[in-house]
């Protein structure tokens, strides 16, 4: 079984997980947001240690607590899709310069492609590419625990926007469709903001991609 923690980071309500085994002090970081200080303090009371940080995608908010991970766990490798590792270390691109803050995370480790497997924690995840709210966009999936790691591609009742520079609503929704209502209905998806959900829920109910907006399966 899984443990799965959120921890919310401000200003954007930016979900962070901390994914682990049961009683295993080994633990996955899932998309550090701006409160890195947040992540390492549960880190620090719960006696975990990351063996590995997986960056979603490579926007601002869930990239921020990246140099904060590395430098406090260098051996645990920044993991991203290829089609977004270019983000790290553009402000631009990540959306920090907007801000003002012109956020640069450690280059990545490891970059993934659509099929992956990763073993790490002792947890087994695939990875799925999942463009449209950003072109290297990736999902991860649990099999095993029935769970979607999915930054922001689909939410409860909603889907990540599309109207950023690399951002495509027909490819979010062909990705959500193919990717991920292709996926058992109770698993459920973690996403980067607001509650989980599962995809039975996102299918019967989603006013964007489910079958209130058509969606035949």
């Amino acid at each position: 079984m899984l443990e799965i923690d959120a921890i919310i980071s401000m200003p954007f309500d930016e979900n962070t997980y901390i994914v682990r085994k049961v009683d295993s002090s080994d633990c996955l970081v899932v998309d550090p947001g701006l409160e890195p200080h947040k992540i390492l303090d549960f880190l620090k009371q719960n006696q975990l240690t990351p063996v590995a940080i997986l960056n979603t995608h490579g926007h601002s908010d869930h990239i921020g607590g990246n140099a904060d991970l590395k430098k406090t766990y260098p051996d645990a490798p920044l993991i991203i899709g290829r089609g977004d590792a270019e983000k790290l270390n553009d402000p631009q691109k990540n959306l920090s310069a907007g801000f003002g803050l012109a956020l640069i995370s450690p280059p990545a480790d490891q970059v993934v492609d659509e099929g992956d497997v990763l073993d790490l924690a002792g947890i087994q995840l695939e990875v799925r590419e999942a463009p449209g709210h950003s072109v290297g966009h990736v999902v991860f999936v649990i099999h095993d625990a029935q769970a979607i790691l999915g930054g922001d591609v689909l939410f409860a009742g909603s889907i990540g926007r599309t109207d950023f520079f690399d951002g495509d609503f027909g490819d979010l929704r062909d990705a959500i469709h193919n990717k991920l209502f292709t996926l058992p209905g109770d698993f459920v998806v973690y996403p980067g903001h607001g509650p989980a959900t599962t995809i039975a829920e996102e299918i019967e109910e989603n006013p964007f991609v489910g079958k209130p907006a058509g969606y035949k399966g």
